[in-house]
């Protein structure tokens, strides 16, 4: 049974390279399945002119490959369909569909899988050519689109027509297009830098509710992984995209996608790329901050990545953070490379920890990262501890000295600052008593090296990094001897 069409005559031109083509009869026809279309019916050879070839297009919806369609399975090789530079493509890109048959072929047709329903990519305003004779027996053959868009982005397959009829159909080319929707954020748990060998894990998440996330590599043509959505505590839909072992070589450069189940080759916009920075065991650089561990709003802040390997460029992490940011090494002074990473104005976001790493430009890998610094953000909780000593303020060098912090509201954790001191706060969990929160820091025996000024401050297990406003100053005078250098003095918690 053949098929019943429906045509208007129509002459339509449009160009493509040197090569002109003309449709001339574009007829739509519902087609039983099983109804074989000869190849005639949809490329006709306009007589008396070699250069501009006629096609005589057929858009048959509904039509399948059964039993009765021409198909010498097991006699022709299947073609092989591919797209270029990527089946990936971004909104409003060109591309170009490719198909590779036998030695025999003499016509290309390439089909778009719609759900149930099987259609020829006919001439329109979309694809500048449905289907091609090769130049030569064998030659491959393409058919090109001006513009990327939603309609053209699907499934297709191609085959193409021998002496002895057509191939079976070609293996699916997925065909996306990127830019419909909003961009995903892709970041790094627990941070970008990961030990050569070891394992990370990508979070793709948005507002959007998309159904599915992709994770693509970068320099690789097909996602390295596709995993459904989930519904986070924040409310954002997220993917956990496991990855690794990582390896110095090459760059491990990702992006993700989101998508909607009702339009799986619809992507979104790309999330910004995100570098994996792989350390190795060269040697680990230094992290400091002249400004000291805890810092106040509006503060400048500069953190100083330094190393006696001669690195030509550092990478500053902050632990959850999206990824890292890069800075040129310089050469703040004789034998030392570093740099210095001007973070600007406190505001509560800087609090966290950092890591900094130094590198080659002509290599992949990465130091091992330098040893964690804490930079802490105080007044950023609504109450002011207090502080005392026992015995005293004045105290003899070998007596037992016990500082006190507490504070009416709700604490989990307490922090003693001495000020010019290099090493972070010394932390202790906080205990209920007498309505009062609180936690004594033990100095015994006390020594001249415990002279100095200091407070304490509150924080949240919530918010490690979020800290109370000081208490007032505290200076510890100690008499007698001066203790020796390298004397190492024990504090910690009191009951």
């Amino acid at each position: 049974m053949g098929c019943s069409p429906s045509c208007e005559a129509a002459d339509v031109t449009t160009h493509t390279g040197r090569t002109g083509l003309r449709l001339v009869t574009p007829c739509v026809s519902v087609c039983p399945v099983g109804t074989e279309v000869p190849a005639s019916a949809l490329l006709e050879p306009e007589r008396g002119d070699a250069m501009t070839p006629t096609l005589t297009a057929l858009l048959c919806l509904g039509l399948s490959v059964g039993p009765r369609t021409r198909v010498h399975a097991g006699t022709l090789p299947k073609p092989t369909i591919w797209a270029e530079p990527s089946s990936v493509i971004p909104w409003w890109t060109s591309v170009t569909i490719w198909c590779q048959g036998s030695l025999e072929a003499r016509e290309y047709r390439l089909l778009k899988n719609e759900g149930n329903l099987w259609t020829w990519v006919t001439q329109g305003g979309l694809w500048t050519w449905v289907a091609q004779k090769p130049l030569e027996p064998g030659d491959k053959a393409n058919l090109s689109t001006t513009y990327m868009t939603d309609r053209s982005a699907g499934r297709y397959h191609c085959r193409y027509l021998s002496p002895t009829g057509w191939s079976e159909l070609s293996d699916p080319l997925e065909l996306v297009v990127t830019g419909s929707h909003g961009k995903p954020q892709l970041s790094a748990l627990p941070s970008p830098v990961v030990a050569s060998g070891g394992n990370v894990t990508l979070q793709c998440a948005s507002r959007l509710g998309f159904d599915r996330f992709v994770l693509m590599k970068e320099g690789e043509r097909q996602p390295s992984s596709t995993l459904d959505s989930q519904r986070a505590p924040s409310g954002q839909f997220q993917a956990l995209f496991p990855v690794g072992p990582v390896t110095p070589s090459p760059r491990w450069t990702f992006r993700c996608h989101g998508y909607y189940n009702n339009a799986p080759q619809v992507w979104s916009y790309p999330s910004d790329p995100l570098e994996l920075l792989v350390s190795g065991m060269s040697g680990k650089p230094s992290l400091l901050t002249l400004q000291g561990p805890v810092v106040t709003s509006g503060q400048s802040l500069t953190l100083q990545c330094r190393s006696d390997v001669g690195y030509d460029r550092f990478a500053l992490s902050k632990e959850g953070a999206r990824d890292p940011l890069w800075l040129l090494g310089r050469q703040p002074q004789a034998g030392l490379s570093g740099a210095d990473f001007a973070l600007g104005p406190v505001r509560p976001s800087h609090g966290g920890r950092y890591t900094c790493s130094g590198g080659h430009s002509l290599s992949s890998e990465w130091s091992a990262p330098s040893n964690p610094l804490d930079i802490l953000v105080a007044g950023q909780l609504p109450y002011t501890p207090s502080l005392s000593v026992q015995p005293g303020p004045m105290v003899t060098s070998g007596e037992n000295v016990t500082l006190r912090c507490q504070s009416r509201s709700a604490v989990d954790t307490f922090l003693l600052s001495k000020e010019g001191a290099a090493g972070p706060p010394l932390r202790l969990r906080s205990k209920a008593r007498a309505g009062q929160h609180q936690a004594k820091f033990s100095m015994h025996p006390v020594t001249s090296a415990h002279r100095g000024t200091y407070r304490c401050y509150g924080s949240s297990s919530t918010s490690p990094h979020l800290l109370s406003q000081p208490s007032d100053p505290l200076e510890l005078r100690v008499s007698g001897p001066h203790s020796k250098q390298g004397l190492t003095v024990f504090i910690g918690p009191s009951d």
